[in-house]
């Protein structure tokens, strides 16, 4: 059932229903901003995907799905925001596996897609990370060979995020295996 519930009847998945552990997610800082960004300036998707939630009692619900949405809520002083109410006698082992269902990313982005048809929008904006990376990867993957001239060179900068550098340091170890080239790796 879809209803919009006080956000004040809330609560945030900390574990306190017996055999559900408390909500894995969490987001931090810049992803935490842009999350209430994008609730700021699109507040008709919290309709269109609404917490999960399960009654506790006659007007009390935890949170299993939206526990982020519900924090950005409440700091952007939302008085209640829409949810679907799970049926209370729904087992404890199907709320654990709507908690991490509902946390999982199934899909990958096709960047290339992305970038020839989506690139002129406010993608970073929108949550897409990494489309800056993105670009400069799809650049080193289309270069078949890299030249060496004797005696000279060639200094390339490129910063990535260490979450980004872990991804892509096998590619960049594929490229310069068994070619006469340097590089170095900087802990800025």
């Amino acid at each position: 059932m879809k209803k919009n519930i006080n956000i004040d009847n809330l609560e945030i998945n900390r574990g306190q229903l017996e055999g559900l552990p408390k909500n894995p997610r969490f987001i931090r800082d810049n992803r935490f901003k842009n999350l209430k960004k994008s609730i700021m300036e699109a507040p008709e998707m919290l309709e269109l995907r609404e917490l999960l939630v399960y009654p506790i009692s006659k007007e009390k619900y935890i949170v299993i799905g939206g526990n982020m949405r519900l924090r950005a809520c409440m700091e952007l002083g939302y008085k209640e925001v829409p949810c679907k109410v799970i049926d209370p006698e729904t087992p404890v082992s199907k709320l654990r596996e709507y908690v991490i269902k509902d946390n999982v990313d199934f899909g990958e982005n096709d960047f290339k897609l992305i970038s020839s048809e989506w690139n002129n929008f406010n993608l970073e904006d929108w949550g897409i990370e990494n489309f800056k990376d993105f670009n400069i990867l799809e650049t080193l993957n289309e270069k078949k060979e890299i030249e060496t001239r004797p005696f000279k060179k060639t200094h390339i900068l490129i910063s990535f995020s260490p979450e980004v550098l872990l991804e892509i340091q096998p590619f960049i170890d594929e490229i310069l295996k068994n070619k006469n080239v340097e590089y170095e790796q900087s802990s800025n």
